[in-house]
Order: structure tokens, then sequence, then C-alpha cells
């Protein structure tokens, strides 16, 4: 199954070891799920998760981030017509689209209502 993460839901399973994110991003280490992304996803969570605030570990972020590249579904997506809230959600919506993937987000109001955007816990409820 694709997928495109929400940066807060990387954030969220990078800061809870044992929560519903890292368990979505286990899924994602063991292959089971594929994430999607384009530059502009790979520039937000570089730029978000070596925020000091998170205190996450330079190595620890470009594992990541190198594991994403390496085994992710890079793509260019095609530009949508769509209003948003914040603009800067947009380019995971237009990847979600593109990849007919499942868009995994902590912010659904952030994004218009549709079945493909789902919580983690809605993602969960829907995999069980």
């Amino acid at each position: 199954m694709h997928v495109v993460i929400d940066t807060n839901v990387l954030v969220s399973s990078l800061w809870s070891k044992d929560g519903s994110p890292a368990k979505l991003m286990s899924m994602v280490l063991d292959g089971i799920l594929i994430p999607c992304y384009d530059y502009r996803i790979l520039t937000e969570y570089r730029e978000v998760l070596m925020r000091p605030k998170f205190g996450f570990s330079k190595a620890e972020v470009d594992s990541l981030l190198d594991w994403i590249e390496s085994y992710g579904k890079s793509v260019v997506s095609v530009p949508l017509n769509v209003n948003f809230i914040d603009e800067d959600d947009k380019k995971f919506y237009e990847v979600a689209k593109y990849c007919n993937a499942k868009l995994i987000t902590g912010n659904l109001k952030h994004f218009p209502k549709d079945d493909d955007i789902i919580s983690v816990n809605e993602f969960w409820d829907k995999i069980q």
C-alpha cells in the first residue's frame, strides 16, 4: 500500500516510540507500506525534524530520510487546483493523489474532505 506521511505524523513517530505513529512508521520501515514523496516533502521533513526543540540527532534524521529516499517512491506530482487553509500542506495532497495513496495526517482539518485522507487511528481501524 502506498502512503504519504504528513510531517506531524513523522515527528510523533520519533517522539514517542510506543505510539500509533511509531507503529505506522515500523510498517513503513518493514516494507509493508511504501512512502510516496517528492523533493518538497523531503525538504520539509528535514527542516522540521532538525528543529532544536525536537532534539533529534542529525544521524537519526539522516538515517530515516535516507531510508525513505532509498525505499520509498519518489514522484513529480501534478499541481492541483485546490485551495488550502495552509498552502504548505498542498504538496502532501498532490503527491497522495498522484500515487493513489492514503495520506496519513494528524491535521485532518487542514485538508479537503476525502476518504483517502485519514488520521493514524483511522488507518488502524481500516487495516484491522
